[in-house]
């Protein structure tokens, strides 16, 4: 008969940890929060210390009275959520519903779901953190103040179903910014000269450096002519050659940023993707005769430390599958983040011997991507380092000196499982130069000018506006996601080419915030406010106190704003196709997936069509235009300009050529890992690679 009864979140997980728990053990889910503040209005009282008024979600009223029956049959309750603010939050709200005495030791958090880790934190049941508590329902009013404040005002003054919030504003006017950057970007022109060179037939290459012993930057092509003139028919002599031994580290396991950094790199998942797979992992996943199974543990974290047992259990497994010299002798320790919290270990795989490929079979596609992401990762920063023997040979004509670099791996180390990558996707050119000597004169093969023109700092990525986020401490891991998730479902910005781009509303918004409320919208003081609710968490401030000195300057803002700010009128732009059920001109709206066209009769008239943009290519099925189209999910894809008469669809690009081979349509697909993109038919086995 079960004595205990434990409520977790979701499903999954409660299956998961019932299998370790046995049948002393009822295991139920609340499916996530079951109290909230009121939709319908702000639900604090500010004039009272900021309460908050509490109701309970509306759907959950079953699962309260299915807990509450659970409870009626035995003697202990024990909340187990997430072991973060907003898992403690959830248990508070839990001991409230069902009458749990706060002073009761029914609080157990775990960092992995596996059977050693569940059976020791049932032996360590403790109190509710109220700190953490605290912490968490103080970012809930504070972006509740924020936005059930401002909101209404952009409602008034703009449009209908804008908001505002603390994160989501700094994070647009950083996209924002950063486009104001790339306008006002001025290139500059300059040049390189790169040597062909040969030694004993053996081809390398070598870029102009300098002038003796100083470095030279060509500006223009009247410096590339008069250097070219100089060394015009002269020797190139080696003069020096530098030749290292050196040590490559590899990255840290994963933290919840770097995850969702990676795996927007390596696999293009979105980051609100990555972090549902992480879920997943987490609490767990059916493995056959096994049953379900936790593989990684806890996913928000913004430590890099690891426990003693999974380095021990890391040094094994090396050791086994790839020898000796591949493991660690003392294990690393990777420099903890200055703002870091360090309340959980990395993201690593909960069972180290669980390698990708033995369970692949019982995962998601997206899953497998996801956990061999994790695995290999975190082997790879408990292996040894790469050595790279590295030569620098620098050679001489006329005055003019040439560099060329060359390098090769002595010993792979971590780089035999997993390699960090880049957001711009450059590599290290690995790669020995040939056999040199110093005084030996090399045969010249080509001298290749070029001219350049610096390049304007790039529009964000996922990956990189999640890294720069993390760098200014604006948001905290679990709210890089739903940030940028709520940016783009209310238009203020849009991803062109996997790229941020603001829209013209959202430059509206931006210019309302940096008139009306700049702090809302200064990295700094949202980076403070951040610290603050650290500090909460910590027991070192007390929650009412940080409210209260962010509401006094802000109900001032508030008031300004409530007098001053004028309407603004977004007036549509008039597109030149009429519409095709009344006649009149289409306009240009703004909608969730993008812009597209209405009838400007609205509302008589209904009709909407949307922005095609064709690519060149005719429909090999009817003959008429293939264009670009968007899914019901925003991702890209290729179809015919008579849909629905014509089905014709592609997620690849077509190109406007036939197969040589069956003249079918020919597309562009990505292609393997580090490779570039190859041109495939549709039909038969022709491929080439693309240019």
């Amino acid at each position: 008969m079960a004595d205990s009864l434990v409520i977790v979140e979701s499903p999954a997980k409660a299956k998961t940890i019932k299998k370790y728990l046995g049948s002393k053990y009822i295991v139920k889910a609340s499916m996530g929060h079951v109290r909230d503040l009121p939709k319908s209005q702000t639900g604090v009282d500010v004039e009272q210390g900021f309460a908050p008024k509490y109701i309970t979600i509306r759907g959950k009223g079953d699962v309260l009275k299915e807990l509450r029956d659970a409870r009626k049959k035995v003697k202990n309750v024990y909340l187990a959520a997430d072991p973060d603010r907003e898992g403690e939050a959830i248990a508070w709200h839990l001991a409230h519903s069902l009458n749990i005495d706060e002073s009761q030791a029914c609080r157990v958090v775990f960092n992995e779901i596996t059977k050693t880790a569940i059976k020791e934190a049932f032996k360590h049941p403790r109190k509710i953190n109220m700190d953490l508590v605290n912490a968490q329902q103080t970012r809930r009013i504070l972006d509740r103040l924020v936005g059930y404040n401002i909101s209404p005002l952009l409602w008034k003054k703009v449009k209908k179903g804008l908001s505002a919030g603390r994160v989501q504003s700094v994070t647009v006017k950083l996209i924002i910014d950063r486009e104001k950057e790339i306008n006002a970007f001025i290139p500059e022109e300059y040049w390189t000269i790169t040597a062909e060179l040969n030694s004993n037939n053996e081809i390398f290459e070598a870029k102009f450096h300098g002038m003796g012993k100083d470095k030279v930057e060509l500006k223009n092509e009247e410096q590339v002519k008069e250097l070219l003139a100089s060394i015009e028919g002269k020797p190139y002599i080696v003069q020096d050659i530098k030749r290292k031994e050196r040590k490559r580290n590899p990255a840290p396991p994963f933290i919840t940023s770097s995850l969702q950094q990676e795996a927007a790199r390596k696999l293009n998942f979105r980051a609100a993707k990555t972090m549902m797979i992480a879920q997943q992992l987490y609490e767990g996943v059916e493995l056959g005769k096994e049953g379900s199974v936790g593989l990684i543990t806890y996913m928000r974290t913004d430590s890099t430390r690891i426990s003693v047992t999974a380095q021990e259990e890391a040094k094994e497994y090396i050791t086994s599958l790839y020898g000796e010299e591949y493991a660690l002798k003392e294990a690393r320790n990777y420099s903890k983040k200055e703002n870091a919290q360090d309340a959980h270990e990395a993201v690593r795989p909960s069972l180290v011997q669980k390698d990708p490929a033995s369970i692949k079979a019982f995962l998601s596609r997206d899953q497998f991507k996801l956990y061999k992401l994790i695995w290999e990762r975190f082997i790879a920063s408990q292996m040894a380092s790469a050595v790279l023997d590295t030569v620098s040979a620098d050679i001489l004509s006329g005055e003019a000196v040439f560099r060329a670099n060359g390098s090769q791996i002595k010993f792979p180390g971590f780089m035999k499982v997993y390699v960090e990558g880049t957001d711009d996707g450059a590599k290290e050119e690995v790669g020995m130069l040939p056999p040199l000597e110093i005084e030996q004169q090399l045969d010249v093969n080509t001298i290749n000018p070029r001219q350049h023109f610096t390049q304007p700092p790039p529009r964000y990525s996922e990956a990189r506006l999640v890294k720069t986020l993390e760098e200014l401490g604006i948001g905290r891991p679990s709210t890089y996601a739903p940030t940028i998730e709520t940016i783009q479902k209310r238009g203020y910005v849009r991803l062109e080419e996997k790229r941020f781009v603001p829209t013209e509303l959202g430059e509206i918004i931006n210019e309302i915030m940096e008139e009306f409320f700049p702090e809302i919208i200064n990295p700094e003081f949202t980076a403070k406010m951040e610290d603050d609710l650290d500090h909460i968490e910590e027991g070192k401030t007390y929650w009412s106190q940080v409210l209260d000195e962010f509401y006094g300057p802000f109900k001032t803002r508030l008031d300004t704003a409530e007098k001053y700010m004028q309407e603004v009128e977004i007036r549509d732009e008039v597109s030149d196709i009429q519409c095709e059920k009344c006649g009149k001109f289409m306009v240009y709206k703004m909608g969730r997936f993008g812009k597209f066209l209405a009838c400007s009769g609205f509302p008589e008239c209904r009709n909407t069509l949307p922005i095609v943009k064709e690519i060149g290519v005719d429909c090999p099925k009817c003959g008429g235009k293939i264009v670009e189209r968007k899914s019901k999910k925003n991702r890209l894809f290729y179809g015919c300009s008579n849909y629905p008469q014509c089905d014709l669809v592609s997620w690849d690009k077509p190109i406007p050529r036939s197969c040589p081979k069956c003249n079918e349509m020919l597309v562009e697909k990505k292609g393997a890992k580090g490779k570039g993109p190859k041109v495939i038919c549709t039909k038969c086995d022709y491929e080439e690679e693309s240019n």
